[in-house]
C-alpha cells in the first residue's frame, strides 16, 4: 500500500477548499431570486461569451474525460483519438441547432429540451419520453464523475477498507450537494474558470516536461506497439475499425448536444449569439483534448503500468490510472497536487450541472405536469434543489455499491438512449412535419433496438452490423438513430391521416426562431 503523498494532498485540499468557498459565494454572483427556477437552474439566462465558454468547456470536457481519454490511448491506442474528431464535428451543430433553441426558448421561458417539444409538438407523452430519457442517460454521467475524484483521491495515497476508504469521497460529495443547492448553476459557472485554468496549465506543462523527459516525441512514438499507432487495416468483407471510429466520432457528436447539461449551459447563454461565438471558439478546447488523448502514448512509452505507483493498490481502476501514475511519476509532489486538484475540479463542474439538469426535467416536465399542475414559483424552485441532492445520492450511492464497470457499461448505453431524442429535439427546431406520434414509436424502437445491440455487443459500443455477406462494425447510437427516424418519417403520414389531418397545435412560431 502505498504512503500518502502529504504535499501534493495538501495543495489538493488548499484548492479544493478555493472551489468550495468559491462554489457558495457564487449565490450572491450576478444576484438574482434563487426562488426563481430560471434563477437557480439557468443561472438568470445571464451568462455572456466568456462564462458560456468556460461554462460549457467544463460542461462538455469533464473530468472523466481526462482520465479516460488518455486511458484509452493507453490501453487501446489510436481508437481513442475518435474524440477529437467528434469534438470538432458537434460545433457545426452548436451553432446552426443549438443558437435557434436558444432563441425559441428564451421566448417562450423553456428551461429544458421537454419543456420545447412540449410546446412543439403539444404531447406530453413525447415530452416525457424526452425528458426521462434525459435523466436516465445523465444519472451514470454524474457517478463517472465521482469516480474521476475517486482515481486521484487513491493516487493521493488515501486508502482503507470500510468508511475510512470512502469518507473522502463523501466529503466531497456533501460539498458538491451543498453549494448546488445554495447558488445553483452560479455555482458550477465559477469554478469552471478555475477549473480550466488548472488544466491548461497543466495540460501545456505536460506536453512539454513530459517528452523532454522521455528523449522526444520520437522515441515515444517509437516506443508504442505498431497496432497501437494505426487502426486496425479491414479484412475481406468488413470495414473494420474503420466504420467503426468513424461512426462513433459522429454519433458521439450528435448526441453530446442532446445531454441535458449540455441544454442547461447553452440555455443558460445570454443570447444567440454567444452561442454562435462560443461554436467558433470551442475547438479550442478540442486542441487540449488533443494534446491529453497523447498522454496515453506517454504512459505507454514511460512504462507506467510497471511503475510501483501504478501497481500500489488501484489494480481495481485498471488503465484510468494510467495518467495519475504518469504525473507522479514525472513531476515534483507540488505540481502533482495542482494537476489532480484540475482533475477533482473538473469532476465538480459537471457533476453540479447534470444534477441541476436532471432536477430541472424532473420539476418541469414530470412534476408540474403530472403531479402539481400548478406549484408556486418558489415550490417550483425548491422542488428542483432536492431532486438535485436526490440526484447525486443516487449517483454516490451508485459508486459507493456497484462495480465502477457497470457505471462505465450504463454511460455507454447512456448515448445510445439519448440520441433517441435528436428527431424531437434537433429537427424539431426546424420543422414541424414530423407527428408527434410516430416520433414516440420511432424513439421507442430505437431505444429498444439501442439497447438490445449493446447487450448483444457485450455492453461495448461497436456493434457488427452485417448486410448482405458484409459486415459493418458502428456505434450502435448511430445505427440505432438511423432507424429511429425512417419509423418516424414512414408513420408521419399514417397518423395523420388517422387523426384525419388535424395538426396539434404549436406554440412556437417560425419567428421565434430568430433574434
Amino acid at each position: 500500500m502505498q504512503d500518502v503523498n502529504w504535499i501534493a494532498l495538501s495543495i489538493f485540499v488548499l484548492l479544493f477548499g478555493f472551489i468550495s468557498w468559491l462554489g457558495f459565494a457564487a449565490a450572491r454572483w450576478r444576484r438574482g431570486d434563487l426562488d426563481l427556477l430560471h434563477e437557480w437552474g439557468l443561472g438568470g439566462r445571464r451568462f455572456g461569451t466568456l462564462i458560456t465558454w468556460f461554462l460549457l468547456g467544463g460542461d462538455l470536457y469533464t473530468a472523466y474525460t481526462f482520465i479516460a481519454v488518455p486511458a484509452l490511448a493507453f490501453g487501446a491506442g489510436a481508437v481513442a483519438f475518435f474524440a477529437v474528431p467528434y469534438t470538432i464535428v458537434v460545433y457545426p451543430m452548436l451553432f446552426l441547432v443549438f443558437s435557434r433553441v436558444w432563441y425559441v426558448c428564451h421566448k417562450h421561458g423553456y428551461i429544458t429540451a421537454g419543456d420545447f417539444v412540449r410546446g412543439r409538438f403539444d404531447n406530453r407523452w413525447l415530452a416525457l419520453a424526452v425528458s426521462i430519457t434525459g435523466i436516465v442517460a445523465t444519472m451514470p454521467y454524474i457517478a463517472l464523475q465521482l469516480v474521476g475524484i475517486q482515481v486521484v483521491i487513491g493516487a493521493l495515497g488515501i486508502s482503507g477498507t470500510g468508511v475510512a476508504a470512502d469518507l473522502p469521497l463523501i466529503i466531497a460529495f456533501i460539498v458538491l450537494a451543498a453549494f448546488t443547492y445554495s447558488s445553483g448553476l452560479r455555482a458550477p459557472a465559477s469554478i469552471a474558470i478555475v477549473k480550466d485554468v488548472l488544466i491548461y496549465f497543466t495540460a501545456f506543462v505536460a506536453i512539454i516536461v513530459i517528452p523532454i523527459e522521455l528523449g522526444g516525441f520520437g522515441k515515444i512514438f517509437s516506443a508504442v506497439p505498431a497496432q497501437k499507432l494505426l487502426l486496425a487495416v479491414p479484412g475481406a468483407h468488413t470495414t473494420g475499425a474503420y466504420s467503426a471510429y468513424a461512426t462513433l466520432a459522429l454519433g458521439s457528436a450528435l448526441a453530446l448536444l442532446l445531454y441535458p447539461h449540455s441544454m442547461t449551459a447553452i440555455l443558460s447563454a445570454s443570447s444567440g449569439r454567444a452561442i454562435r461565438r462560443n461554436a467558433a471558439i470551442l475547438p479550442g478546447y478540442s486542441l487540449m483534448l488533443g494534446l491529453l488523448a497523447l498522454f496515453g502514448f506517454f504512459a505507454i512509452a514511460a512504462g507506467v503500468d510497471k511503475l510501483p505507483e501504478y501497481a500500489a493498490g488501484f489494480k481495481q481502476f485498471h488503465t484510468n490510472f494510467a495518467v495519475p501514475a504518469l504525473f507522479l511519476h514525472s513531476f515534483p509532489s507540488w505540481f502533482v497536487g495542482i494537476a489532480f486538484a484540475a482533475i477533482g475540479i473538473g469532476a465538480l463542474v459537471p457533476a453540479a450541472i447534470m444534477s441541476i439538469a436532471a432536477a430541472n426535467l424532473y420539476t418541469r416536465n414530470i412534476h408540474r405536469e403530472f403531479i402539481n399542475k400548478n406549484p408556486t414559483d418558489k415550490q417550483e424552485a425548491q422542488m428542483a434543489k432536492w431532486v438535485s441532492l436526490i440526484v447525486k445520492l443516487g449517483a454516490l450511492v451508485f459508486i459507493l455499491f456497484v462495480p465502477t464497470k457497470y457505471a462505465i457499461q450504463l454511460q455507454l448505453l447512456g448515448g445510445i438512449w439519448i440520441i433517441q431524442t435528436l428527431p424531437a429535439v434537433m429537427l424539431g427546431v426546424y420543422t414541424r412535419w414530423f407527428n408527434a406520434w410516430a416520433l414516440l414509436v420511432g424513439w421507442a424502437v430505437g431505444t429498444f433496438a439501442g439497447t438490445a445491440m449493446a447487450i448483444a455487443a457485450n455492453l461495448t459500443p461497436a456493434y457488427p452490423l452485417s448486410i448482405g455477406g458484409y459486415t459493418f462494425p458502428g456505434y450502435s447510437a448511430f445505427y440505432t438513430v438511423i432507424l429511429n427516424l425512417l419509423l418516424a418519417i414512414v408513420l408521419t403520414p399514417l397518423f395523420d391521416a388517422m387523426n384525419g389531418g388535424r395538426a396539434p397545435v404549436d406554440a412556437t412560431l417560425p419567428a421565434d426562431y430568430f433574434a
